[in-house]
């Protein structure tokens, strides 16, 4: 009869692969606190530090509470953002999102993410939340990239109520068509690089 007590070493094999294998499956928690939040805590208390000693305590405190109350105006705002990226990312189609904007769009893609980009009319409380969305729905790196260029670069809304309202419009359309390009051109320049890493790696 065979005895209980011995398994087959294979079983045990398959076992401890497969134990390694969840292992690796498990994701990473999240810190609550990642390096960019360091830096920018770091050069909060050093600026303070630098406005106490050189100021004094009186500037210090008013400049402290005119900030505090700026980021109890922006909290709602970033509240909204997170509330809207998370709403996004679940209900915009993937399959549609990974055609329009997805790694194998190619540079229709890249020109459509810089349009969205150009006509978006809100701030970052709505932009950067729209393209976490984006990511998270299918969109690549790449894409995220152009659109947050082409906000930043040619935004409409920044384009015909600022700029117009106090530059000469002959500057204005010198500016617009020198960085027209940049957003496809930094898309692309992303997935090259990309590309290059992963045939790097195989």
């Amino acid at each position: 009869m065979p005895d209980k007590d011995k398994t087959d070493p294979s079983e045990d094999g398959n076992r401890a692969r497969d134990g390694q294998d969840g292992a690796e499956a498990a994701p990473k928690p999240r810190r609550p606190f990642d390096r960019g939040f360091g830096v920018v805590a770091a050069l909060a208390v050093a600026s303070g530090a630098g406005v106490w000693v050189t100021k004094g305590p009186e500037t210090f405190l008013r400049i402290f509470f005119e900030d505090l109350g700026f980021a109890a105006e922006l909290l709602p705002k970033i509240a909204g953002g997170i509330i809207l990226a998370t709403a996004l990312g679940l209900a915009l189609p993937r399959d549609k999102v990974l055609r329009l904007v997805g790694p194998d769009s190619g540079i229709p893609g890249l020109v459509i993410a810089a349009l969205a980009g150009a006509l978006l009319p809100g701030g970052p409380a709505v932009t950067y939340p729209l393209t976490a969305s984006l990511m998270a729905a299918g969109a690549d790196l790449a894409a995220a990239v152009s659109l947050v260029t082409g906000w930043v670069l040619l935004s409409l809304n920044r384009t015909l109520v600022w700029e117009l309202s106090f530059l000469p419009h002959d500057l204005v359309l010198l500016r617009v068509l020198i960085t027209l390009p940049v957003p496809v051109l930094l898309g692309l320049a992303l997935r090259w690089l990309r590309r290059r890493r992963q045939e790097a790696r195989s």
